[in-house]
């Protein structure tokens, strides 16, 4: 007979995978989109998280990742002219990351390949949102 903590068990073992497949589709999805514009994953993660100027902490916090990884790529956007770095409005120290007009371009292609076949695209925009809400809730306790 299986007791309430084995039920658990084995409903945090299936939701544990439907999670991570559910994570490596949409990584995979951005890794192939971002290809077909010449882009490495982390340059496409880049892009799709600078909404507005931010700091390269912001972006790494955005992107999920050490800051040291975040300058890796923004060097690398910024060699290829889609973002500038400026100074930061408020702190001396700080710059900000800012999209050109290339970059911003760039984005918008990208966010056009990236909404075509999502995986998350057999769910409704409410569904959508309700996910997302969930998985926020059991993240940040």
């Amino acid at each position: 007979m299986t007791d309430a903590r084995e039920t658990r068990a084995q409903a945090d073992r299936q939701l544990c995978g439907l999670v991570n497949g559910l994570a490596k589709q949409i990584e995979a999805h951005l890794r192939s989109r971002a290809a077909t514009l010449g882009l490495t994953a982390s340059q496409g993660a880049a892009l799709r998280e600078l909404t507005h100027p931010m700091t390269l902490r912001d972006l790494a916090d955005r992107m999920a990742c050490e800051p040291s990884n975040a300058t890796f790529v923004a060097d690398r956007l910024e060699e290829q002219g889609y973002l500038e770095r400026r100074p930061h409005p408020v702190s001396r120290r700080s710059k900000q990351l800012v999209l050109t007009d290339k970059g911003a371009e760039l984005r918008e292609r990208l966010l056009t390949l990236l909404s075509d076949d999502s995986p998350l695209a057999p769910l409704s925009p409410e569904d959508q949102d309700l996910l997302q809400s969930l998985l926020t809730r059991a993240v940040i306790r």
